[in-house]
């Protein structure tokens, strides 16, 4: 034993020991080791302390200099699969074995079970179990996240030795779960192309999901851009910061590369912009106020005071493409500009500069280096030619004349009974009751719908009243057939995109129905966004206008 000062963490007397086994040599072996520990404490070679992982762990966490998320990341793993296994072992004492016995048993079972009979809850509250609720099956830890593990401990021991707590970083002999090969999925052409018809129902989130689309900016970047970052007239922006969440507080950061980037956008991209600042800009009038310089790009607040969700954005994407019927989340979009922008045959440096990689293109390489072949391949001019085209705008109100998704839009469609003359100018519709006992709806829907027919002008009447049928709107609509032989004006309607009796698209915008060069028009945009999977030539665009086919037009 070897007195070796003090021990800066528990502030008694430290000593170096080591044990001799009995035997005819333990006298000359235990001079041996006497001074081999008074070497290392003569040349500052030895452990200052006697200090457990727990403890060394908790002073790292309090000198490290990353950002909170991170430190609440870093801090997670630690409490929850380091310190119940390894916590009260000293310091110097862990060694590789220990670090890959625990390795093991993170990729065994991410709640380290130990008993059998476990069961997996279907939710942690009060319940009486039911078939959801089943035996526990170990569900391994994420190789990524045991690899974060084991560079969070690494970071440590090297703080360790630095303060000469440990003589040297056990973690270096480790062996880690090997890094998976990176494998971006981004969605095809034809899935954008659904993904922004869907999307575009509500301008707004139609906007915020092609300049993600096209700029392949994270989510809290998307959400904390401001309008005094956006040049419209220079077809450029500037991202200079990000919104993060802790629990229910938003915070406003830098980037995650803590630098800004300026990123060019396409004219469509600027048009996008454009018609999305004119509504932003129209909502704060109707609050008699000015549309803030600072103001957020997307906001759900009136004044585009305040900065949307990160997570929730990520929710609603998932929620959308999941009704789509497509496998794919928010940051696929990330992927989807930089593969086609490489596709595109754009050198990866100018990619890595558009996405934000640090190491000048390093991780857009690495990451998408499976897509270069495909560029020598394929030569396009630009991401914005390869994009599918951008839906129109249109409002609430033509939006569920076109297309009705809720009952009570349903119902308000069926004005056509009114228009078709089953009910003359003048006559009153059936009741509320006795709608909403024919329909099997509520007579709170049937009510909602009524609201919306007299929006429409389609009805008339205090809603305490039986709704009448207002004789304007019946006059001016029995006389759409006589008018469809005459030039007709731009207008709402829908289409479908047929090869035989097959329906490839169905989608509704703004077209005028007797314009060749309009309908070719639109049968060329909804031809690009399936993909090019069929000639063009194979396929019709038939016109629906007012619940039936009115034409149908094919290029010859």
């Amino acid at each position: 034993m070897v007195y070796a000062g003090t021990d800066p963490v528990s502030g008694k007397r430290h000593y170096l020991r080591e044990t001799i086994p009995a035997g005819p040599k333990a006298e000359a072996e235990a001079d041996k080791a006497l001074r081999r520990l008074a070497n290392q404490v003569d040349e500052q070679r030895n452990p200052r302390t006697s200090a457990t992982l727990n403890q060394l762990l908790d002073r790292y966490l309090d000198v490290l200099d990353v950002g909170p998320s991170t430190q609440q990341m870093y801090t997670k793993y630690l409490e929850k699969h380091v310190r119940p296994f390894l916590g009260k072992v000293k310091a110097g004492a862990i060694d590789p074995d220990a670090l890959d016995s625990l390795y093991a048993e993170l990729r065994r079972c991410r709640i380290h079970c130990r008993t059998k009979g476990l069961v997996d809850h279907r939710t942690p509250r009060e319940h009486e179990c039911d078939e959801r609720c089943r035996p526990h099956a170990g569900k391994p830890l994420a190789p990524a996240t045991v690899r974060h593990i084991h560079f969070v401990l690494h970071s440590a021991f090297e703080k360790a030795v630095r303060w000469r707590w440990v003589s040297f970083n056990p973690v270096s002999l480790a062996s880690p779960p090997a890094a998976g090969k990176p494998d971006p999925q981004p969605p095809t052409t034809a899935e954008c192309a659904r993904i922004l018809d869907e999307a575009w129902r509500e301008p707004d989130w139609g906007a915020l999901v092609w300049l993600t689309m096209t700029t392949g900016a994270r989510r809290g970047e998307i959400c904390a851009l401001r309008w005094n970052q956006v040049d419209l007239d220079a077809g450029m922006l500037t991202y200079r910061r990000a919104i993060a969440q802790y629990g229910t507080e938003l915070v406003e950061k830098p980037t995650k590369t803590h630098q800004q980037r300026r990123v060019t956008l396409d004219t469509e991209t600027v048009a996008a912009l454009t018609e999305h600042r004119e509504r932003a800009a129209e909502r704060a009038r109707l609050l008699g106020i000015d549309l803030p310089a600072d103001a957020f790009v997307f906001s759900l607040a009136p004044d585009s005071s305040e900065p949307l969700v990160p997570g929730s954005v990520s929710q609603r994407y998932s929620r959308m493409a999941t009704r789509l019927g497509i496998d794919t989340h928010l940051h696929s979009l990330r992927h989807y500009s930089a593969t086609e922008l490489i596709a595109a045959g754009v050198d990866v440096r100018t990619v890595a500069g558009r996405l934000g990689h640090s190491g000048g293109g390093t991780t857009t390489l690495r990451v998408y280096a499976a897509w270069l072949a495909e560029a020598d391949q394929r030569a396009a001019t630009g991401l914005s030619t390869r994009l599918p085209a951008r839906p129109a705008s249109s409002t609430a109100d033509e939006r569920a004349m076109a297309d009705p998704r809720t009952p009570r839009e349903d119902l308000a469609v069926a004005r056509r009974d009114v228009l078709a003359g089953l009910y003359p100018p003048g006559s009153h519709l059936p009741g509320m009751k006795v709608l909403a006992r024919e329909r099997g709806l509520s007579v709170s829907t049937v009510h909602r719908a009524f609201k919306l027919l007299r929006e429409w002008g389609v009805v008339e009447g205090d809603e305490s009243q039986q709704p009448v049928v207002t004789a304007a709107i019946v006059a001016e609509q029995t006389a759409v057939p006589a008018a469809e032989t005459q030039e007709a004006p731009a207008q709402l309607l829908k289409f479908e995109l047929r090869r035989g009796s097959e329906t490839l698209s169905a989608f509704s915008t703004i077209a005028d129905p007797d314009s060749a060069s309009d309908l070719e028009r639109v049968l060329r945009g909804a031809h690009r966004r399936i993909g090019f999977a069929e000639d063009i030539l194979n396929c019709e665009l038939r016109v629906v206008r007012n619940g039936r086919e009115f034409l149908t037009f094919v290029l010859l």
